[in-house]
């Protein structure tokens, strides 16, 4: 038991200093349902049930514009595909546990989580792999607790929120603080250069694709980056 909880105490810690960055992210999730012109007990369902950042706010852009029902979900399911690799990343990791387990931790699964809880497994020692469940848990409720309060307080304060507060800079940062500490290996470098470029330069696509494709260069890029050189770019930055 003493392991349990400390393992989860320690994704709680490892998580707190992205929750700052992720707060305002909520915060504009909650400014832009209400602009969605979505009661208050609407956006609280569809930020405890759908859990996903970047789709919430894509969903709700498209409820303002009046598109069709097709296209909200089909962007929803477009950007969050990444959580199918994800989950294939974790699946071996998670495999002794039962569904009791593995149901709720998959509902939970988000990028913060996913990038925190497989560092655990591949760099921790065998009691921090055994009870990584444990840690990934810490980690997930404390994102899913602080997205519930920002993007409620979002709600509540509306279009009262200063256009000059520029809250969306939170968006990006959140994903930097995942970003740097990942980037171990040259393959990782230019597999994010990569993606990072052709996100940028297709943004005007509609739908998100950007988003997509630019998450495929990215992996194409590393992975031919790794076969082309395996040596390379498995080498660590700074060696």
């Amino acid at each position: 038991m003493k392991t349990r909880r400390a393992s989860f105490g320690a994704g709680v810690a490892a998580v707190s200093v992205m929750l700052p960055a992720v707060a305002p992210f909520g915060l504009i999730a909650g400014v832009t349902a209400a602009g969605a012109d979505l009661s208050a007990a609407q956006a609280l369902v569809m930020s405890m049930t759908v859990f996903a950042g970047a789709s919430q706010l894509a969903m709700l852009q498209l409820i303002s514009d009046n598109a069709i029902p097709a296209v909200i979900l089909l962007t929803a399911l477009t950007i969050n595909l990444r959580f199918v690799m994800y989950s294939a990343s974790l699946a071996p990791h998670l495999q002794h546990l039962g569904p009791g387990w593995r149901l709720p931790l998959a509902f939970f699964l988000v990028d913060q989580n996913y990038a925190l809880g497989v560092q655990r497994y591949e760099t921790g020692d065998e009691d921090k792999k055994r009870f990584g469940h444990w840690f990934y848990l810490g980690v997930s409720l404390a994102l899913w607790v602080t997205w519930q309060v920002s993007t409620m307080v979002g709600v509540f304060l509306g279009a009262s929120v200063p256009r000059e507060w520029s809250l969306d800079f939170a968006i990006p940062l959140v994903f930097l603080v995942l970003l740097i500490p990942a980037l171990q290996h040259r393959a990782h470098i230019a597999a994010a250069i990569t993606g990072g470029l052709v996100a940028t330069v297709a943004a005007p696509l509609p739908f998100n694709l950007g988003i997509m494709i630019g998450a495929a260069a990215g992996i194409t890029a590393g992975v031919l980056f790794e076969y082309l050189d395996p040596a390379r770019s498995r080498v660590e930055v700074g060696e």
